[in-house]
């Protein structure tokens, strides 16, 4: 039976990626990166310890010389929060950030760079002081009554076995928040409340200007019986959903957020959100660099890639959720640059958290992942002249902007350097992910080819120079003949490649020795 599902499920998305390949993607999203900014850390333009819609405007160029396509902004709507999840008003700007219209001036100066907004859309739950869920609290005859979920006693534990159900503060009964008491869940069942689901859309879309949204915790959004998460409800609701929003702006771009593997991803397609993120894929892609084994690092972005459109999967190393990537690494600059330069050069749309290209540190509580950006060495970062919502991290006076800006061999230039050269060249941009053999387990070897058009990426994950490591391919993967390599990142060019007459690749060794944690980049030319 399960092999019967998986068939028809592989069938469906088979016939959903070629119907897709004759639709072009969106011309935003070829080479393109998405930078995730928190507004209340990026930058604070009136001095109150609150980054706030200003202060982004004001960083634009920043991120525009960094080379990012698009930015999500995480919740940016009214919240009585400081991580905005839980929206009180969801016409409203939140205050601290400024107004609707300071809002819309961000849209009009992101655009004008030629930079796509992508805005936190929360769909699953509201905050409990919203007024609707006020007004179903307090009064049983409320026309909100049925938009949340209300029960006498509790339902059973949440999804992942701990408590769900809340006691409401008004009557004896009790209420279902999947995340937190905080944080009641919007009851789909309603009609009324898909209804103002869509208008909110529309709201964004029309009167703000969005580009597209990123999807909160969707598979938790449907509730059916015992079925708690990824249940037909939500995948049916999802569907209505991008339907209203292609009705609406028809090439609004949402990525969701489906916290699993690729399996557990797959069925949220063909034609239910644009895209969604790709957690196994930096899985893969942290465990690499950390283990410096490339056993398992392409497995997952080749099942992508046989199965969807790059636009529509992307790969990430970390998000707001999790400790951050030079914590996880050990704060090792140089294992930090190679996760970059492996995401940055591999198939997909990928997502860059705001601090990730200068290497800044954080791990749990939440707040501490998502500390004010570290952009020079004084008082408040550069961040504001007062005193910061949240302290920054303790080595923010030598890892900032203004230290890296100056280094040519900084994080954050290489960052630049890849995102560039990412939207600049046809085979990073578009190509397809060719994965190679070395001879050494500790050296990863692909090809990102286009046409006639190739480059060839070698990296050493290993803590140890690697010497006379050769290169193989399993099939035809370019035209023969000679190749001359360019460095696309500077440096060593690499050796002269003799493709054979079959095509394929043999016995390659494109340097006499890869330095620890050394990667190559090299763009394949023939006389």
């Amino acid at each position: 039976m399960r092999r019967t599902i998986s068939l028809g499920l592989c069938a469906t998305l088979a016939a959903a990626a070629a119907a897709r390949a004759q639709t072009p993607a969106p011309a935003w999203t070829r080479g393109a990166v998405c930078y995730e900014v928190f507004v209340r850390s990026f930058y604070d333009s009136d001095g109150d310890g609150i980054g706030d819609l200003n202060g982004l405007i004001r960083k634009l160029d920043y991120i525009n010389r960094l080379g990012a396509s698009c930015i999500w902004l995480m919740p940016v709507a009214a919240s009585p929060s400081y991580h905005g999840y839980d929206v009180s008003d969801y016409y409203r700007v939140e205050p601290a950030y400024g107004s609707n219209d300071d809002f819309k001036r961000l849209v009009v100066e992101a655009h004008r760079r030629g930079i796509v907004v992508l805005v936190d859309m929360v769909l699953n739950h509201s905050s409990s002081e919203h007024p609707y869920f006020q007004a179903a609290l307090r009064d049983t005859t409320s026309p909100y009554r049925t938009w949340y979920r209300f029960s006498p006693t509790p339902l059973g534990k949440g999804p992942w076995g701990g408590e769900a159900w809340h006691r409401s503060p008004v009557r004896d009964e009790y209420y279902y928040g999947v995340f937190w008491s905080g944080m009641p869940d919007l009851n789909y069942q309603t009609p009324a409340v898909r209804e103002e689901a869509n208008k909110i859309a529309t709201f964004w879309l029309r009167e703000m200007g969005v580009d597209g949204f990123r999807l909160d915790a969707v598979p938790y959004v449907v509730e059916e019986g015992t079925c708690l998460a990824g249940c037909p409800g939500t995948h049916a609701l999802l569907r209505e959903y991008a339907a209203h929003l292609r009705g609406v702006k028809p090439d609004a771009y949402t990525v969701g957020e489906v916290w699993a593997n690729i399996a557990t991803m797959l069925p949220y397609y063909p034609d239910q959100l644009t895209a969604y993120f790709a957690f196994e894929l930096s899985d893969s892609l942290l465990s690499a660099v950390r283990t410096g084994s490339a056993t398992g690092l392409l497995t997952g972005f080749l099942r992508l890639q046989d199965t969807l459109p790059a636009y529509r999967w992307s790969p990430f190393l970390t998000n707001h959720d999790q400790t951050r990537t030079l914590t996880v690494l050990g704060g090792d600059v140089a294992r930090a640059k190679l996760a970059a330069t492996l995401l940055l050069t591999l198939p997909g749309l990928p997502f860059i958290y705001y601090g990730e290209e200068i290497g800044m540190t954080g791990d749990k509580p939440d707040p501490r992942l998502r500390t004010p950006m570290q952009w020079s060495p004084r008082p408040g970062v550069g961040f504001t002249t007062g005193k910061a919502w949240e302290s920054p991290q303790p080595d923010s006076l030598t890892t900032n902007v203004a230290a890296e800006d100056a280094d040519p061999g900084s994080l954050l230039n290489l960052y630049r350097r890849l995102i560039h050269l990412r939207r600049e060249n046809e085979a990073l941009a578009t190509g397809k992910l060719v994965p190679l053999s070395a001879s050494n387990p500790q050296v990863a070897a692909y090809l990102r080819r286009t046409g006639d058009h190739a480059v060839l990426v070698v990296a050493n994950l290993g803590a140890t120079p690697a010497s006379d490591v050769s290169i193989a391919s399993r099939e035809s993967v370019l035209s023969p003949g000679r190749y001359t390599p360019r460095n696309l990142l500077g440096g060593p060019k690499g050796t002269t490649l003799e493709v054979n007459r079959d095509g394929r690749i043999q016995g390659y060794v494109p340097a006499g020795t890869l330095g620890s944690r050394e990667s190559l980049i090299l763009d394949l030319n023939r006389p």
